[in-house]
């Protein structure tokens, strides 16, 4: 039966070596008032301590002060598992000092692995990971010197066929954010972005004999709808009532607690673009990459856009009308909206459904997708992609390995330098004014987040596209297909690069 706990009293079910699992979405939903709790009483008790924490997408806020920062920077936690880092501000500086273990899993491979270990299985089998680097045939998922754990992910056969196996420790403690408690214990979601992996941890902590803590917005005397009771009052050991943060009604939009038709999308996305510290810099590279990679939608696919210059496709989709003739998914479980940017990405204006992340990525992984549209860091003569890490700077894969691994057309969005290109754009023609001192193209990538050779096996339909040019994979490298009006083949495109690709007038 659970019990009603002050955040400090249910902090005190957690002991040293537990394994904490963190229901949460890069930078959305994350139980805060529970991460402050701990971190109190770790700096009063030094307990608890040698803590391992699974996060399939992360669960930072955007601040070095606040959620997990401060008990992981003073040495409560040995080991972090996670999909994403980037809302995690001081975490991720960290890592690359060496100070505890951290393993970067394709964000939908731990979902499922979470989801195995609520089912009684050890672990989680998936083609997505194959010959990236998490294969523990190429570097596997440590991130630092010190993260050596080769137990995580292997490389197995079945039935003649390879797969990668993911295997997460042990979970023994669920913290988790959501709306409210009814009398018997039940949780709803209904004010939140997303329900993400809520209702597998809590199976997968309850299976291991751990503890579940949830905190809410409120207590309601009213007993939920049995389908909107996301996590049942069985599964749940302690309730924590947090008063909620003040919401802009921006991001109020995001809850569908309201109706928002398609034709107000780009309304709210601009109230939303307004609110958030993290907007998107409308530039010109972004501009011409987006509206030529929205021409390669087609009326009713199915499609993920990524974060950054990727995000300017559906400006362009929605310009020219294609927008309302497609659908949209984001990796938290949101089918049929628009997604977000920014501090709240993963949750959507106007979506259709909400479901579960397991499902989400069910999706993803078995090419339920028609088309995404992603970014990348560097791009390889064999048409490799890195998408998941810079040189002294990491964010992690997320999602971005699932989504790549079997969609029929995968659209990179890229500029073709970094770090002070210039580009105008006149009358239709592009002039590099200046270029950028950081490549992109590149002879070897400096680690494999997609693999062509996979890509060119399943059959996929690759394109790069760049402000000045767009390539396309083929099986004997990168073939330059359009070169835009404006821009001169030989001196702004094949003398920049490293390697030959295949061009023809």
């Amino acid at each position: 039966m659970y019990e009603i706990m002050t955040s400090d009293e249910a902090i005190r079910l957690i002991r040293d070596g537990d394994c904490i699992c963190v229901n949460s979405f890069v930078g959305i939903e994350n139980p805060v008032e529970l991460h402050e709790a701990l971190y109190r009483r770790y700096q009063k008790m030094q307990s608890p301590t040698h803590l391992t924490i699974v996060s399939s997408a992360g669960f930072g806020v955007w601040d070095t002060e606040h959620n997990a920062e401060g008990y992981i920077r003073d040495g409560a936690v040995d080991r972090l598992i996670c999909g994403h880092f980037g809302a995690m501000m001081s975490t991720k500086k960290l890592v690359l000092e060496d100070r505890f273990e951290a393993y970067n899993l394709p964000l939908g491979c731990i979902s499922h692995a979470i989801r195995a270990q609520a089912g009684g299985l050890s672990g989680a089998l998936s083609k997505v990971g194959l010959d990236i680097f998490v294969d523990p045939r190429l570097e596997g998922p440590g991130i630092n010197r010190v993260s050596i754990d080769d137990s995580l992910v292997k490389h197995v056969e079945v039935d003649g066929e390879e797969f990668l196996y993911y295997k997460l420790p042990k979970i023994t403690i669920a913290l988790i954010k959501g709306t409210a408690a009814d009398h018997k214990g039940n949780i709803t979601f209904d004010d939140m972005f997303m329900s993400g992996d809520a209702l597998s941890i809590c199976q997968a902590v309850k299976a291991n004999r751990g503890k579940v803590i949830v905190q809410v917005d409120r207590l309601v005397d009213t007993p939920s709808r049995p389908r909107n009771a996301i996590i049942p009052g069985c599964l749940v050991d302690a309730i924590v009532v947090a008063e909620p943060q003040e919401r802009n009604e921006a991001y109020t939009a995001l809850t569908g607690s309201f109706e928002i038709p398609y034709e107000e999308w780009h309304i709210w996305s601009e109230k939303i673009d307004q609110a958030s510290e993290k907007m998107l810099k409308d530039n010109t590279i972004g501009k011409i990459i987006g509206r030529r990679a929205a021409k390669e939608l087609r009326v009713d696919d199915i499609v993920n856009i990524g974060i950054g210059i990727p995000e300017m496709v559906s400006r362009y989709a929605r310009k020219s009308g294609m927008l309302d003739m497609v659908t949209l998914t984001v990796e938290s479980g949101g089918i049929g909206g628009f997604p977000v940017s920014g501090e709240a990405f993963g949750a959507m204006i106007g979506a259709a459904s909400v479901y579960d992340m397991a499902n989400q990525f069910d999706l993803y992984d078995n090419g339920g997708l028609d088309i995404c549209f992603m970014g990348a860091l560097e791009v390889d003569q064999y048409g490799n992609i890195n998408a998941h890490r810079g040189p002294g700077a990491f964010a992690g894969i997320g999602g971005f390995a699932n989504i790549t691994a079997k969609t029929p057309t995968v659209v990179f969005c890229m500029s073709f330098n970094a770090k002070g290109l210039t580009v105008s754009q006149k009358s239709g023609e592009i002039t590099i004014e200046k270029e950028g001192s950081v490549p992109k193209f590149v002879e070897h990538v400096s680690s494999i987040s997609f693999s062509s050779k996979r890509a060119i096996e399943n059959g996929q339909k690759v394109l790069y596209v760049t402000e000045r040019c767009v390539f396309r994979l083929t099986p004997k490298g990168l073939k330059l297909i359009e070169v835009y009006p404006g821009i001169d083949a030989k001196r702004d495109i094949l003398d920049q690069l490293p390697f030959e690709v295949e061009y023809k007038q």
